[in-house]
């Protein structure tokens, strides 16, 4: 009974905690700017919080730690590039969206390519939302969840039952925030649950599995690792590792850069702040956070490798099987509340996301241009409601995916991000390539990864062919730009949203984010402690 009262206690405090902090605001909720960017009055600390929370989910603490127990620490690219390219987001990206005053990313590709452009973007934004994003989210939730608290055995139903039966909680109460909270109530849900995910990811599940591999001590845990799996410390991979060390520079920082710099459902946080200095404030502490990543997101696989041997039934089970077997009773429901925490706000987050572009790019410019706020909110939380069941409905059958989710995974983003990313890149640092550019690129980019990836299967890492139509891409698009340039020169509108002042230490804090991922590599290399 502890660890479902423990459970109970949190997540009812975190409840209570952003009813509170929004019930205020309840009149505003009418407002679209309150619901869709909440009301542009975010902090640095709840963006900060927020982005980390709609970013971290089981899809990593299952996904990436899966990767750790059957390989190394290569992943942790994906957390530390991402550091990097939050760098880049704080001092370039982000002042460009907010002296636009943008509400939405395709919002900003309307304003460099048009109409066309920006429904072509924001069908493929809610294709990869409502395929590619939602359902698994939910589905390696109910697998972190229903291992911890053994729903088959409590309930006496199969696997697949209890997949069914947590998937079914999370997206109802995941639903509730985004379709009755806004982007407000998920702020602030954020930040409490990011608390107790620090003390609980970061620091509790590592340390107490250290202990228990070291029989009490955490240096004598440590130091097995060292000696006996020296091979799964290193983050240097090779061509049959999951992430080679040369796909830093290619695919996987394209990626990254679309996820954290024009992904709506992680941009939309900064677009709601204050100012430029507290958006750029917020942004650059999730990148100093993101450092923290390969410590709670591959270490506790390695640990569970050592702890349970090589013989579990997959990857997956691995994190869960840790957490029950190294966390006191009592922090067990703790933890479970606070992984519940960070399910639901990948989750919601993303659900509200997906409401607000189907309501401000699809449905108010195409369906109603006479919308009045009212109509608007209204809009966005039925579709998000229809959206939500629709996942909770499909991501079941995740359980017969191929084996590897995680890759697997970033393989289909590559499907619809990467493309994306390439008109943009080239949107912003030319002001002449038309529309018709941009179309043709989305197209000949996504023809060409579907046909290399799943019809000719060329013997080349999935990251580095993104980089290399990345590249081919941008070219077509230059070249169509130079033979049939738009007759208008791109200039930016500025708004005055907000204001524009950058933070006085961005630049310095970005260095120490950039001193901090070349010392990570260091350290968890040949050179370092993987001998």
């Amino acid at each position: 009974m502890i660890i479902p009262i423990s459970f109970a206690l949190v997540t009812g405090a975190v409840a209570l905690g952003s009813w509170y902090k929004v019930r205020s605001k309840k009149r505003e909720q009418e407002s679209a700017t309150s619901y869709f960017l909440a009301g542009r009055g975010l902090t640095g600390v709840l963006i900060a919080s927020s982005l980390m929370l709609t970013n971290l989910s089981t899809e990593q603490l299952v996904g990436l730690n899966a990767q750790g127990y059957t390989a190394n620490m290569t992943p942790m690219a994906w957390e530390v590039c991402a550091a990097l390219t939050l760098v880049v987001v704080a001092l370039y990206l982000l002042p460009k969206y907010l002296s636009g005053g943008v509400t939405t990313i395709p919002e900003f590709i309307e304003g460099r390519f048009g109409k066309s452009t920006m429904y072509f973007c924001t069908f493929l934004f809610l294709f990869g939302y409502v395929l590619n994003l939602l359902p698994p989210i939910l589905y390696t939730g109910s697998v972190a969840l229903g291992g911890i608290f053994d729903i088959s055995g409590i309930f006496q139903v199969s696997y697949w039952g209890s997949i069914w039966i947590m998937v079914v909680s999370i997206g109802l109460v995941g639903a509730c925030y985004a379709v009755f909270g806004g982007l407000k109530a998920i702020a602030y849900s954020d930040t409490f649950n990011g608390v107790g995910l620090l003390v609980g990811g970061v620091v509790l599940i590592p340390l107490f599995g250290l202990s228990a591999l070291g029989e009490g001590s955490v240096v004598a845990g440590f130091q097995h690792l060292m000696t006996e799996h020296p091979e799964k410390l290193n983050a240097i991979g090779g061509k049959d590792d999951p992430v080679p060390f040369s796909t830093f520079f290619t695919g996987m920082l394209i990626l990254n850069l679309f996820y954290w710099g024009t992904n709506q459902s992680i941009i939309q946080r900064a677009l709601g702040a204050q100012n430029l200095a507290e958006g750029q404030k917020g942004v650059l502490w999730a990148g100093m956070l993101k450092l923290l990543g390969p410590f709670f997101l591959l270490i506790p696989g390695i640990i569970a490798y050592a702890m349970f041997g090589p013989d579990l039934p997959n990857g997956e089970v691995a994190y869960p099987m840790l957490v029950r077997e190294v966390l006191p009773t009592p922090l067990i429901g703790f933890f479970a509340a606070v992984l519940f925490g960070a399910i639901l706000s990948s989750f919601n987050s993303v659900l509200h996301s997906t409401s607000t572009l189907f309501t401000l790019n699809v449905y108010k410019p195409l369906i109603n241009k006479n919308a009045n706020d009212r109509d608007l909110v209204r809009t966005g939380k039925m579709f998000g409601a229809v959206v939500g069941l629709f996942a909770i409905l499909v991501a079941p059958f995740i359980f017969y995916a191929p084996e590897g989710f995680y890759q697997y995974f970033q393989t289909i983003n590559s499907f619809y991000m990467a493309p994306m990313f390439t008109i943009i890149v080239v949107g912003l640092v030319t002001k002449r390539v038309p529309a018709m550019a941009a179309n043709i690129g989305i197209v000949v980019f996504m023809l060409a990864y579907a046909l290399t990836s799943f019809v000719f299967k060329p013997d080349i890492h999935f990251l580095h062919l993104t980089g290399i139509l990345f590249l081919a891409t941008a070219a077509l698009m230059l070249v169509i730009g130079h033979f049939f340039p738009q007759k208008e020169v791109y200039e930016p509108e500025a708004k005055d949203e907000v204001e524009l002042t950058p933070w006085k230490h961005a630049k310095r804090f970005s260095g120490v984010i950039c001193i901090g991922v070349i010392a990570l590599y260091v350290i968890f290399s040949p050179l370092g402690i993987a001998q």
